[in-house]
């Protein structure tokens, strides 16, 4: 095998501890990539592929690269792609290095943890996860329910930090729930987890496959090893303080996960400052279904921003507010007091609009301090990042005098909690120069008076400088060559430059140095003193310079208690400024939130629907739901007709005051829910082999295992992913086992086709019927919008296949059909029998109704026993031994004929 350069070697031995990871390796002005890396990376990038000779031998070998000044956009492009990135710089000065200049990986780069801004999205946090999943060790593994899973969830960019745990037998739907909330980039698991996990895991990392998977090793895994992690990260001795000393699985995650961070860093993480607990009693729970079907950060049609409840509410100035603001929506307040807190400070800046505009003018100004405080910290901020957290920190005392005067409690304690960071922002102030280059090795970054010996240098190099002009005015008058010019390039410094036709006047003290075509490059004693001075000189300010940036920036980053603390105060406060301004802007009312169990809206509207220009006005409607006489809200009517778009809206009042914003309606009180659940349209799984009907069922178990009487139901449809008749049975037991207070009795909204199930008002207290008004009009259908007490008696399902367009041919003929079907009635027993007022017939051949009716025949009534057939009945009553054998041959032929 033929034997590899030097360089070479360093770079398998440097690449051989990266093995998944493509390696950027710095040479000079680029980082090169060579074999396989080489390959990948340039269709990833699409970039040249080329080679170069890399062993002694001359072989060749592919090579790519990129230049280390454009870095971050290449670095971005491999990170969208999912890559992870290693990058490897010189750490020695290459004039003092004997041999091969030493290098060494300064960090990694993965979906997780890029600090990147290109990358990031602004008002999103971009977390990484870990995951363990074990059984306590005195249990049997083989005890499912024994089994508990940790997670710990991390951003990296803001040092948000959590932990948590999940048992029994919805632990895996309640970990695809917090998954799917925060959305991580990457999720980290132990080496072994990865051959050994379980059916239901594999299923889990399928429904979320949006994030990197990443293996890690065992051993930090492990609880005692996690547990010195964190122990000597936050420099306690218990992690008592936390409240996680009872959370062993959660612990072993966060621990392995903040290990990881640590090792592709290379440097401590002083902004990660506490770890959280992911408590559900603290917070109204909201699972994905229910995210997704309410469309609260996304639209289920192109998963766009726009067109969601977030993108309505996000009116935030800053991008710490734009998180913070989805940071509510996760976890919505389920405490009165705390929810009151919210929305007397969103009042007060609603009714108060010039404080509201002037503070958010001062909010425009604010750079991303969390962000920018924590790329100090990682020694990855450049000047530009210092001066721009200065011109933030500098509007915070403006900002100050503006909510003095404030009479909200919140905005009160809000202010006072804003630490002005006048000594920082005056450090960089005077230290750092206003528009410094991106660079930090190019010098220009260091304001003039920070530091003496700078001062110093600058002057040698400036004065230099004019000293070299004025000799080569002097030697011009001297030599009497007027074309004498003094010049510099790095290879031979300073020198004069004489051309041939003046040759004869050279001086005798004047010292070749370059031979050229057309002229002679020349250097005296006194040029090259000065020479060795001035460009001395300037080595000497840039090294100084960056030394000196580095001191400051650390200075700053010690600091980042304060920043971070005083970061979330104004990202609080612009959310509280946001959801004025969007409730100013949209009429929103306050709502009345208490711990009652009963939603009272009076002219209640669709948040993101009202304003969508669809022709027609939006028309609101009330709603009243208790645990009591209105429990269970039975919705008929139309399709097309707006049953959807109104029970979504209850869901999204609810929750928007849960949060603490004003909410779309004429007057709004609002008993609080523990949990919004959600069973809303049709969709498939089939990368886990799940038909529709499927993931119907599988989201209205969720919702029975887990709603309780304080929950809020939002149902739409149950059962119509499957035949008519099985879909009624479903949806009629789930509405009674809904209703039943041992079971669950929560608050639920229940939309249907069924109409058959609005028997249930007259069988179950606290169920009412309502229905979407229409009117009929010249053979047209008029949608009213209106919500109205009673059940609706049709669906006029054939009149929306007309408006969709469907051929003629084809509505004529469901017309007909229709007819036919009709002539089934239901009977008050809730038996089906054919109806004895029908007129209409077809042929024979055509008549769907007698094979409906001969299923029907053979089925259980939903609605109770049915009644005894006649025939029965006489033959219950027939004393056998008293009849003749005449009787009982005409008897057989009469219920022959009876039952036909």
């Amino acid at each position: 095998m033929p034997e590899p350069t030097p360089m070479i070697k360093q770079y398998l031995r440097i690449k051989a501890e990266y093995p998944d990871t493509l390696l950027f390796f710095r040479m000079g002005d680029f980082y090169e990539m060579f074999y396989q890396d080489a390959e990948i990376a340039s269709k990833a990038l699409q970039i040249t592929l080329t080679s170069r000779k890399t062993t002694k031998q001359g072989e060749d070998v592919p090579l790519c690269g990129v230049p280390y000044h454009a870095v971050d956009t290449y670095l971005a492009r491999l990170i969208k792609q999912g890559f992870r990135v290693a990058i490897c710089e010189q750490v020695e000065d290459p004039k003092h290095a004997t041999g091969i200049v030493k290098r060494e990986v300064v960090r990694v780069v993965t979906p997780g943890t890029v600090l990147d801004t290109s990358v990031l999205e602004a008002k999103e946090n971009n977390f990484i996860a870990a995951i363990i999943s074990s059984a306590p060790d005195h249990q049997k593994k083989s005890d499912a329910r024994a089994q508990i899973i940790g997670l710990a969830v991390l951003d990296l960019s803001t040092g948000e930090f959590s932990l948590g745990e999940f048992s029994g037998a919805q632990r895996f739907q309640k970990l695809l729930d917090e998954l799917q909330r925060f959305e991580p980039k990457e999720i980290l698991i132990p080496e072994s987890h990865e051959q050994a996990a379980t059916l239901a895991e594999r299923r889990v990392m399928e429904a979320y496959n949006t994030a990197c998977l990443t293996t890690f090793s065992d051993m930090a895994f492990q609880y005692r090893t996690a547990k010195k992690v964190l122990l000597d990260h936050f420099q306690v001795y218990s992690l008592a303080g936390f409240g996680c000393q009872d959370t062993p699985h959660g612990v072993s995650a966060a621990g392995a996960l903040l290990q990881y961070i640590q090792t592709t860093q290379k440097t401590a993480l002083p902004h990660i400052r506490k770890l959280s607990i992911l408590r559900s009693e603290n917070f109204m729970l909201i699972d994905y279904a229910t995210q997704r079907n309410l469309e609260l950060y996304k639209t289920i049609a192109d998963h766009a921003r726009s067109g969601s409840l977030l993108g309505l509410l996000d009116k935030t100035m800053t991008s710490m507010g734009g998180r913070m603001l989805q940071k509510w929506m996760r976890y919505p307040l389920v405490n009165v007091l705390e929810i009151h807190e919210r929305l007397e400070a969103v009042e007060e800046l609603k009714d108060d609009i010039i404080l509201r505009g002037d503070l958010r003018e001062q909010l425009r100004g604010i750079h991303d301090l969390e962000r920018l405080i924590t790329r100090l910290t990682l020694s990855a901020a450049n000047a530009r990042d210092l001066v721009a957290l200065k011109l933030s920190l500098f509007r915070i005392p403006e900002l100050r005098t503006l909510l003095k005067s404030a009479r909200s409690p919140l905005i009160t304690r809000l202010v006072q909690a804003c630490d002005e960071l006048q000594d920082v922002a005056q450090l960089i102030s005077h230290a750092i120069e206003d528009e410094p280059p991106v660079t930090l090795r190019d010098g220009k970054l260091i304001r003039a008076g920070y530091n003496e010996e700078l001062d110093e240098l600058r002057t040698i190099s400036r004065e230099g400088k004019t000293w070299i002009a004025s000799l080569e005015r002097k030697e011009r008058q001297r030599t009497k060559i007027n074309s004498l010019k003094i010049k510099y390039n790095k290879v031979f410094g300073y020198f004069l430059e004489i051309t041939r036709p003046n040759l004869h006047l050279v001086p005798d003290d004047y010292i070749i140095k370059q031979t050229l075509v057309n002229a002679v490059r020349y250097i005296t004693p006194e040029l090259k003193e000065y020479e060795e001075k001035v460009l001395g000189a300037e080595d000497k300010i840039l090294e100084l310079e960056y030394a000196l940036f580095q001191e400051i920036r650390q200075a700053v980053a010690q600091e980042v208690d304060r920043v971070m603390r005083t970061a979330e105060n104004i990202a609080i406060l612009d959310v509280l400024a946001a959801l004025a301004e969007v409730a100013d802007h949209n009429r929103y009312v306050k709502p009345e939130v208490n711990a009652n169990d009963c939603i009272e809206i009076t002219e209640g509207r669709h948040p993101v629907i009202e304003q969508m220009k669809l022709g027609e006005p939006f028309i609101p409607n009330d709603t009243l739901l208790d645990c009591q006489e209105n429990q269970f809200l039975i919705i008929t009517g139309p399709n097309m007709a707006g049953k959807s778009t109104y029970i979504r809206q209850v869901a999204l009042i609810t929750l928007m005051a849960q949060l603490g914003s004003f909410v779309p309606a004429k007057k709004a009180m609002i008993g609080v829910v523990d949990r919004i659940f959600t069973r809303i349209g049709a969709s498939d799984n089939l990368s886990r082999g799940e038909s529709t009907f499927m993931v119907e069922m599988n989201e209205t178990a969720n919702i029975l295992n887990n709603a309780t009487r304080k929950s809020l139901l939002i149902l739409d449809e149950i059962g119509r992913g499957t035949s008519t008749f099985d879909g009624m049975s479903i949806a009629w037991a789930v509405a009674e086992y809904i209703c039943q207070q041992e079971t669950i009795g929560a608050r639920t909204l229940f939309a249907t086709h069924y109409h058959e199930l609005t028997e249930l008002a007259s069988m179950l207290s606290g169920v009412k019927n309502y229905n979407v008004a229409v009117r009929e009009w010249q053979d047209q259908v008029i949608f009213l919008r209106k919500i109205v007490e009673g059940g609706a008696d049709q669906s006029y399902g054939i009149h929306v296949a007309k408006l969709a367009g469907l051929p003629l041919a084809v509505i004529q003929r469901a017309q007909e059909i229709l007819q036919e079907l009709e002539q089934t009635k239901l009977h008050e027993h809730g038996a089906f029998t054919p109806r004895t007022d029908a007129k209409f017939d077809l042929p024979p051949s055509k008549k769907p109704a007698r094979r409906i009716r001969s299923r029907l025949s053979s089925q259980l009534s939903l609605f109770g026993e049915p009644p005894i057939h006649p025939v029965i009945e006489i033959l219950q009553a027939l004393d056998v031994n008293a009849l003749t054998p005449l009787e009982a041959l005409n008897l057989l032929h009469k219920f022959q004929q009876d039952v036909r």
